[in-house]
């Protein structure tokens, strides 16, 4: 599908489905979902969603909305976020999807730096922004209340390829979370790439509906499901959230075709009991980056759907992307597929050289062809050094670590700032916390790195087990790392554990890295961490 050669925006993507199919269903939500604000669940089509749209466009029209100008959605994944993400994209107004999880002053740190000029939303999300006499600048108006006069110069109401389409943020584990600008060309693109998969992944001229927990503060749920969607007709199941008791009743009764969801839900939907639920659906596959292997077997053998692994970033969008989706079932762990074909890649070391065949390295990334940051993010919003920095030597530097398997496919090692490097071997963190989660008292639990006078770093293991737990910590942690030793190499074995009631997240419930680090240097310094290093080397043995 050429979707960039028939649309120049997400509206005008969603108008044309509008008009050449009004009845077809753009939103749907069956009642086994359960949604807090539609307990009986929705079917709107095109032309019905069409018509509220043309009327926010015109209200905000009048109001001299265009582009230049910002509003902030705190609609969560309603019906109204698509109504008014579609009116202001229409007359090239930017939006900035809000997480509903932000603190007031992560909220506030956004909101400015985004420089808002009108923030949009439900009762329950506007009143305490509302009574809080610091947001009043951004003019906080609940849904169906009169715009307000836009107070900034714009510079037409219409957008293009090239207009700002939505700035998202990053989760910011370590540091201050990031705006990147993202151009309506970045979601249309995102969308070809998602049409582009072919294989298991292979979408219908029409008819396609795609269910989506993830919310809409997200590159994935914003590009690959709803614009993906948009461009061919197809019909969006926005969920509020995952809900695993009702997942299955969700996915038959929406009529869904394909699913969206992180690694994690297929571990825990494989927990549940048998349901008659689980094998009435009509699913083709499930898109679900970063399953654990023996997880996606698990899965494909009992619900009967293929999983799609794949790997992208917020700033590169379908621009430089990959996929297992033409990849014979049975890949490797950890493959992320192959490269896109608009994607040019380097694997290279810390020097910047290539590195050897079968090695890991930093990915490198740019778009094939004379444009080396075409469909890319436009930027980070206020901060064109970080922007540089990232793009140094033309190349965008991902700080994902992956190898160049034999076969040609890429494999995802780890983030280049969660691994230890521990005399000279690098010990991917995400590796032996997949061996610690799966040891029997252990609810959750992060690795990073601590500094270590002579190996370099050493491995240091936050471990939160369960509320009620009475066992010696020190036992506890010994078993842990005994236990473990069958499975990793003995260097990989935590050299310090902690015990926590929970985990550092980031706003996007990602782990915070940057603080789990300096938690895990204070816990060594402080000599509140248990010391398993004498163990560790002693196991070196077995």
């Amino acid at each position: 599908m050429d979707v960039l050669g028939r649309f120049s925006s997400p509206h005008e993507a969603f108008q044309s489905a509008a008009l050449r199919s009004p009845d077809a269903p753009f939103l749907v939500a069956p009642a086994s979902a359960q949604l807090p604000y539609a307990r009986e669940g929705f079917r709107l089509g095109y032309g019905a969603v069409g018509m509220q749209v043309e009327a926010a466009r015109v209200a905000y029209a009048r109001a001299g909305y265009g582009r230049g100008a910002r509003v902030a959605l705190l609609l969560d994944s309603r019906p109204e976020f698509f109504v008014h993400w579609l009116a202001l994209n229409a007359l090239g107004v930017a939006i900035v999807p809000i997480n509903p999880d932000l603190r007031p002053d992560e909220l506030a740190f956004q909101l400015t730096l985004a420089d808002v000029d009108l923030a949009v939303g439900t009762g329950d999300r506007i009143a305490p922004l509302a009574r809080a006499p610091e947001f009043a600048r951004f003019r906080p108006i609940e849904l169906g209340a009169p715009v307000p006069d836009c107070r900034k110069a714009v510079t037409a109401q219409a957008g293009d390829l090239a207009a700002e389409c939505a700035l998202l943020f990053t989760s910011g584990s370590t540091g201050k979370p990031k705006g990147c600008i993202l151009s309506n060309r970045y979601f249309l693109q995102v969308a070809q790439w998602y049409h582009g998969q072919g294989g298991i992944a292979a979408l219908q001229p029409e008819g396609e509906v795609n269910l989506t927990p993830l919310p809409m503060f997200h590159m994935n749920a914003l590009g690959c499901s709803a614009v993906g969607m948009m461009v061919q007709g197809g019909a969006v199941v926005p969920l509020d959230r995952f809900h695993a008791s009702r997942w299955w009743a969700s996915v038959a009764d929406s009529g869904a075709t394909v699913i969206h969801c992180l690694g994690v839900i297929p571990a825990i939907l494989l927990q549940l009991p048998p349901s008659p639920d689980e094998r009435r659906h009509k699913v083709r596959f499930a898109f679900a980056p970063g399953v654990d292997v023996r997880h996606r077997a698990a899965f494909e053998d009992r619900f009967g759907i293929r999983i799609v692994d794949a790997w992208a970033m917020t700033e590169t969008g379908g621009a430089a992307a990959t996929t297992t989706a033409k990849v014979p079932p049975g890949f490797g762990a950890r493959c992320i597929g192959e490269p896109a074909a608009s994607m040019a890649y380097r694997i290279v070391d810390e020097q910047g050289g290539e590195v050897a065949a079968g090695q890991a390295g930093e990915l490198l990334v740019r778009a094939a062809g004379v444009d080396p940051r075409a469909g890319f993010f436009s930027g980070y919003l206020d901060d064109a050094a970080a922007t540089e920095e990232a793009w140094q030597g033309g190349w965008f530097h991902t700080g994902d670590f992956v190898q160049a398997g034999e076969d040609g496919l890429l494999y995802f090692f780890d983030r280049k700032k969660s691994i230890v490097r521990r005399s000279g071997e690098n010990i991917a963190v995400l590796e032996v916390e997949s061996v610690l989660q799966r040891q029997e008292g252990v609810r959750a639990t992060a690795v990073t790195p601590v500094p270590d006078e002579l190996r370099g770093e050493e491995v240091f293991a936050f471990i939160v087990t369960d509320p009620d737990d009475t066992t010696d910590k020190a036992a506890f942690a010994e078993r842990i790392a005994r236990e473990s030793a069958a499975l990793i190499a003995y260097h990989k074995l935590p050299g310090y554990v902690a015990f926590v009631s929970e985990l550092p997240l980031s706003a996007t419930k990602k782990l915070a890295r940057g603080e789990i680090k300096q938690l895990a240097a204070q816990a060594v310094s402080e000599g509140t961490a248990i010391d398993l290093r004498t163990l560790k080397a002693g196991l070196r043995k077995h």
